[in-house]
């Protein structure tokens, strides 16, 4: 199926490692020219020319997304560089779980006012790009903890509050061609992530999560990544405010 993805331009927040980066490659594979941030400025000149031997435009620069500043300015610069956006793609999470006011002002400043933070600077790129192609996608990635819960933990609240602002701004964007949609994780796994961690320390706690699946398996980003390019494209016009569980039925909800 042709996405009809070519020619466009994109930008992935979070993109040098895990889902951010297979996202950022696949685009990149659909024919998007790419811009990428993470904290790590090595990090984003490696992948950055990674994406250029794709033959794709691909820019990149070392940004904070907690920084308000820095992350307008990067998604400006993001713009020039490629001639337009028409789609972003909000990534990176603080990664915290603990019960501390630390954590919790961690994950309000990435997870959820980073995902706002970059719609508000991507809003008038976006809106250009829809009027001059009738489709503009904001993706945002959640995760299966914004859903269900055991305890308390900033990771899913905040998560779960990102949906809310989603579903908000979907409603609120439909009538001007950007779409907003959700795409919710269940447990990925890949090289220096999380669940790598956990293997590695807590060997009995990852067996427990891989049994509890009915696959046997943890996701792999590849698999969030191909349906973040069908969500982005214009294949999924239709489809606004979604939110989409890619979990392989780890989730009991209805």
């Amino acid at each position: 199926m042709d996405l009809g993805l070519t020619g466009r331009h994109a930008l992935v927040t979070g993109a040098t490692r895990g889902i951010g980066l297979a996202i950022a490659e696949t685009l990149a594979d659909e024919g998007v020219n790419i811009a990428i941030c993470s904290r790590d400025a090595r990090a984003v000149e490696a992948q950055v020319e990674r994406l250029r031997a794709k033959g794709v435009k691909a820019w990149g620069r070392a940004t904070d997304v907690s920084d308000a500043a820095a992350l307008a300015s990067w998604v400006d610069g993001a713009a020039e560089a490629l001639g337009g956006l028409d789609i972003a793609v909000s990534n990176p999470s603080a990664m915290v779980f603990r019960n501390t006011e630390a954590d919790w002002r961690a994950a309000f400043e990435v997870d959820l006012l980073g995902s706002i933070r970059l719609f508000d600077a991507c809003r008038p790129h976006l809106e250009a790009a829809a009027a001059s192609n009738g489709d503009a996608a904001y993706l945002m990635i959640s995760s299966l903890s914004a859903l269900e819960t055991t305890r308390v933990s900033p990771y899913g609240a905040l998560k779960a509050a990102l949906n809310h602002y989603a579903k908000g701004l979907a409603t609120e964007m439909a009538a001007k061609g950007v779409r907003a949609n959700v795409i919710a994780p269940g447990n990925i796994f890949h090289a220096g992530g999380v669940w790598d961690g956990v293997k590695t320390n807590a060997p009995e706690a990852f067996a427990k999560s891989l049994a509890a699946n009915p696959t046997g398996r943890m996701g792999a980003p590849q698999e969030v990544a191909d349906a973040v390019a069908f969500l982005a494209s214009p294949r999924s016009r239709f489809t606004i405010g979604a939110q989409l569980l890619i979990d392989g039925s780890l989730s009991q909800r209805v």
